[in-house]
């Protein structure tokens, strides 16, 4: 398919999503994408709450997030409150193929300041998750499919000599309920290779198009399921701009 560029944005037209898997093409028909034009930047803004670990205190947090499709990036910037106070400052960035992870403590203290292959692999996975809040970039050059069955289907996104995958499911309607992969998860400095799910609990219309817009971040572990995110967005703007200018972290 012929790349899109931001000052040639053909509209989305039903033979784009025909070569899709069965359950894919009906989520691209669901959100209502067909006849909108080719997405090339997004910001979109978050509420919810996050933990560090299962006997950890749930903080409330708001962000936004930042993305372009070509190339594909990503920069989530996100205030965290700690006894109703908001304390930390987090940001999360994924650029030409590397990931970085980085945050403050009341603007003065670095609590962390991660990158590497394993949060390279992490941050690509969580641009193909997060793909789903602006569809046109499922019918890119870098995603690949393969079927699985009527209700679900494997995608592939690559990047700079790399690739993720994972598994994505949708009821019959055509909404995406979940999305499967294995991921690496930092414990105490280290990496573990974990199974890694988001499930989709309520979908609104935003920018025009119907999505997804609660669910939660779960590490499937054999300990038993971890839950560590619920967050919900509340405002989606496409194709304003440049995410990345000058939003780096410092």
């Amino acid at each position: 398919m012929e790349k899109q560029g931001k000052n040639d944005r053909r509209l989305i037209t039903a033979d784009m999503v025909d070569d899709l898997p069965a359950p894919v093409r009906r989520y691209m028909d669901y959100t209502g994408v067909v006849g909108t034009p080719w997405i090339d930047t997004v910001r979109l803004k978050q509420v919810g709450t996050f933990r560090l670990g299962r006997d950890r205190p749930w903080m409330p947090f708001t962000a936004e997030e930042l993305y372009t499709t070509d190339p594909p990036s990503l920069l989530w910037n996100a205030r965290f409150k700690i006894a109703g106070l908001p304390l930390i400052r987090a940001k999360d960035k994924y650029e030409a193929g590397k990931g970085h992870m980085f945050g403050k403590v009341a603007g003065l203290y670095t609590v962390f300041d991660a990158r590497g292959e394993e949060l390279d692999q992490a941050t690509m996975i969580r641009y193909l998750n997060e793909i789903m809040w602006f569809p046109t970039a499922f019918l890119g050059d870098n995603i690949s499919w393969e079927t699985v069955n009527d209700h679900s289907a494997q995608v592939t996104f690559s990047d700079h000599d790399k690739s993720v995958s994972a598994q994505m499911f949708f009821d019959a309607d055509g909404r995406l309920v979940n999305f499967s992969t294995m991921r690496y998860r930092e414990i105490s400095g280290s990496y573990s290779l974990d199974p890694w799910s988001t499930p989709f609990l309520e979908y609104g219309e935003l920018a025009g198009l119907k999505l997804p817009l609660r669910g939660k971040a779960v590490w499937n572990l054999d300990s038993g399921d971890l839950e560590y995110a619920d967050l919900k967005i509340t405002q989606v703007e496409y194709n304003y701009g440049t995410a990345l200018e000058n939003s780096a972290p410092n």
